[in-house]
């Protein structure tokens, strides 16, 4: 029973992994992909993809032939790490430590293609001295760094990738002790999802180290909680207890990863909206909002021209609009039966949550329908940005004629 709960959980954890380590991608290539540090993480987040996607494929065929892509990325990891810590710190480690590290990793590359195991476990003890040597000067550079050579945002980052490491490397030693520990899979899986989680946090920068701290410690506390539930419901043992707390975790970071690269995307869109702002070079409010129209933001909104309005109170919508330049459904205005009236018929026949003003002589109304912006502050805050810029470009072409 737990013998076919070992694989299944080990193949839906790898599983996992490479779903993180490609969203972890996706963040990279949204970014600048040809700077020099953006090209060291993707070739670290590639390598480890090769482990997990050979652990999958040996796990679903059975053909130890896959074994190759396993032992391939363990060899290179060190490489990478090394590579990556170099990049971060601006500086380079010892000569001899990047001599030793070439070397071995040559020697391990080549080792690789006689993936059956008649040369372990001596090849796999050799490989796990290896690693953890390659780990330790990375993290004695990390250690040793010259704080005040780095900027804050640089010494954040490299922090985040320490912190990683020091959960990453007892998990990987598990891996090559299985059989010394009587483990019953291998748990690197979720040092790899804690890697991906805090590295996509790092493009979040008002959510601090205390933050992701706290935010771990309840992710792990929850695990082992609902463990030891289902381990006292079922009567499970060491291992199926061990299972289920590795497949809640792995659940809670792989969540967590998608939500944080979500809410990245939005930070990233938000902040295109802002660029555009900054950039236009039109003072026609009738234009810019023309060409907004394919932001996310206001994508698809509907302009009411002054001859839809014609059967509406022109003394009646300048009362509403005074109140509240950006009208919401949800949040409306109250200035009599009348005005309700206006603002019942301008969202009823645009099916619109937002009506915002764009001009007020000659009057042009905006028309959105986003009922997510209700639970946006940012996005609200936007969108009375986008409205008062409309306002005062309308305002100075009128000054000027």
């Amino acid at each position: 029973m737990i013998g076919s709960a070992a694989a299944l959980t080990q193949v839906c954890m790898s599983f996992s992994a490479l779903v993180g380590l490609l969203t972890l991608q996706m963040v990279l290539l949204r970014r600048d992909r040809r700077d020099p540090i953006n090209r060291r993480f993707l070739f670290c987040v590639r390598i480890t993809m090769l482990l997990f996607v050979g652990r999958v494929l040996v796990a679903l065929t059975g053909w130890q032939v896959f074994r190759i892509f396993v032992l391939l990325g363990a060899a290179f990891i060190p490489l990478a790490a090394l590579l990556l810590t170099e990049g971060l710190l601006r500086r380079h480690a010892p000569p001899t430590a990047k001599h030793a590290i070439a070397w071995s990793t040559v020697f391990f590359v080549i080792s690789a293609f006689w993936y059956s195991g008649g040369i372990d476990p001596l090849r796999l003890y050799a490989l796990l001295a290896f690693q953890m040597i390659g780990f330790l000067i990375a993290g004695g550079l990390i250690v040793r760094r010259d704080r005040t050579a780095l900027s804050a945002s640089e010494n954040n980052t490299v922090t985040r990738i320490g912190l990683s490491l020091l959960l990453f490397i007892p998990l990987a030693l598990g891996d090559f002790l299985m059989a010394v520990l009587h483990l019953p899979i291998q748990f690197s899986a979720l040092g790899v999802l804690i890697m991906c989680w805090l590295a996509i946090g790092l493009g979040r920068t008002q959510i601090g180290h205390r933050v992701v701290i706290t935010n771990f410690t309840v992710m792990v506390c929850a695990a082992v909680f609902v463990g030891l539930l289902v381990g006292t419901i079922a009567a499970l043992d060491r291992d199926g207890f061990l299972l289920c707390s590795a497949s809640v975790m792995t659940a809670l970071l792989l969540v967590s990863i998608l939500n944080d690269a979500r809410a990245l995307r939005t930070e990233e869109q938000s902040l295109g909206l802002l660029q555009y702002l900054a950039e236009t070079d039109t003072d026609d409010p009738v234009v810019f909002l023309r060409d907004l129209r394919g932001h996310p933001l206001v994508e698809g909104a509907a302009m009411i021209s002054r001859f839809s309005l014609a059967e509406l109170q022109e003394t009646t919508l300048q009362q509403i609009f005074e109140a509240a330049p950006v009208l919401r459904r949800s949040d409306p205005p109250k200035l009599g039966a009348l005005a309700d009236d206006h603002i019942a018929h301008l969202f009823e026949r645009y099916s619109a949550t937002h009506v915002i003003l764009a001009s007020s002589t000659p009057r042009v109304l905006i028309a959105l329908s986003m009922p997510s912006l209700s639970a946006s502050p940012m996005a609200e805050l936007e969108l009375k940005v986008v409205q008062r810029m409309a306002v005062l470009m309308a305002q100075r072409r009128i000054d000027r004629e």
